[in-house]
């Protein structure tokens, strides 16, 4: 991990497209928000999209805007990412996944620094550093046809590969005491830590969701156990047996290949299933029987204030379409018009902010 830090250090002062590769969670987009901080764009925007989680239809429409009637549902003229970043820095997560259309209109806005909004006619130049991501084998795709060779080339400049958790095992211990001390302050909790045997068994895990799985298992261990102390029993009954989730199913001599996706999907129900069925149960035990969520201490208990009490008053009822479009209207200028932060205020994905955006024609 030193060896991306100090590349890190080296690109970040420079205005060179930068491309980040890497197993899905291992932190490609905290390194293209380094790269961010440690450049001269540092008090610009920082614009992440992810292109994977935008409808094709609309991925040119968000990434350069649109002009007024150029399509239905176009009932003003729109800017578009780049434009937002203008000045700034752009990150295009997941941008293997971007249609080959859409590439070639990328490639013009890193050659010639400007591009055409949807439906206009005037040529729009922006200065835009683009950082850019993936964890497939663009080098795979550009044989396949279905990522450009010359938008590789432009963007491999500078291709920083970030290491599953799996080969840094040493950044495990700090990371989990990172994610421990961050997210008990952000929750008020006390925690009494992981033993030793428990960081043996952390480190040792194979960690197919890597960082991002490691971060998930920290904070719901210090939910689920009530913020007790963690040792290797506790936490393995939290920890899959490696290999469990990929689901690999030995395929026996003579069975069709009908008969093996037939035993794959009965398979993947029974687990979906219990899974569906464990969290009912946790739920169950949250709502009935409290006690057994409130072990922590609130490091910072919320004060009592005596506040009068109005008569009961029937309130006016709204359509559900209406405090939802308006839930979403909130949400977006909370964020700054930033689709994917909207999202994540909303607790939704960002396909359906999308998809509900278009309905709502917000």
């Amino acid at each position: 991990m030193q060896r991306v830090l100090r590349a890190v250090e080296q690109v970040a002062p420079t205005d060179i497209s930068v491309l980040i590769t890497g197993e899905s969670g291992t932190g490609k987009e905290v390194i293209a928000k380094a790269i961010h901080a440690g450049s001269l764009r540092r008090d610009r925007p920082l614009v992440v999209v992810n292109c994977g989680a935008i409808p094709e239809g609309i991925l040119e429409s968000e990434l350069f805007g649109h002009e007024k009637g150029s399509f239905t549902g176009a009932i003003g003229t729109r800017k578009g990412y780049f434009e937002i970043a203008d000045a700034g820095t752009i990150f295009l997560d997941e941008i293997g996944e971007m249609p080959l259309a859409t590439q070639v209109k990328i490639l013009r806005v890193l050659e010639y620094k400007e591009f055409m909004r949807v439906g206009g006619s005037t040529t729009v130049r922006v200065d835009v550093r683009v950082i850019a991501a993936t964890n497939k084998e663009l080098e795979a795709e550009v044989k396949k046809g279905t990522f450009r060779q010359d938008l590789f080339f432009r963007l491999n400049a500078v291709t920083i590969h970030v290491p599953p958790l799996r080969e840094r095992r040493e950044d495990i211990r700090p990371l989990v005491d990172l994610f421990v001390r961050r997210f008990c302050r952000e929750n008020h909790i006390e925690f009494e830590g992981f033993t030793e045997s428990a960081y043996h068994l952390l480190e040792n895990y194979t960690w197919p969701g890597n960082v991002r799985q490691l971060k998930n298992l920290v904070e719901s261990i210090i939910v689920l156990e009530k913020g007790k102390r963690i040792d290797e029993r506790v936490l393995a009954r939290h920890l899959r047996p490696a290999g469990e989730g990929e689901r690999s199913l030995p395929v026996r001599v003579g069975k069709t290949v009908e008969q093996v996706e037939r035993e794959f999907i009965y398979r993947a129900l029974l687990e979906l299933r219990d899974e569906i069925a464990e969290l009912r149960r946790l739920i169950y035990d949250g709502l009935i029987a409290p006690r057994g969520l409130m072990p922590w201490r609130a490091t910072h208990p919320e004060p009592v204030v005596d506040v009068a009490v109005d008569e009961p008053h029937e309130a006016p009822v709204h359509p559900l379409r209406d405090s939802e479009r308006e839930a979403i209207r909130k949400a977006l200028q909370a964020a700054n018009n930033n689709r994917r932060e909207a999202a994540k205020l909303l607790g939704i994905s960002e396909r359906t902010i999308y998809r509900k955006i278009k309905q709502y024609g917000l």
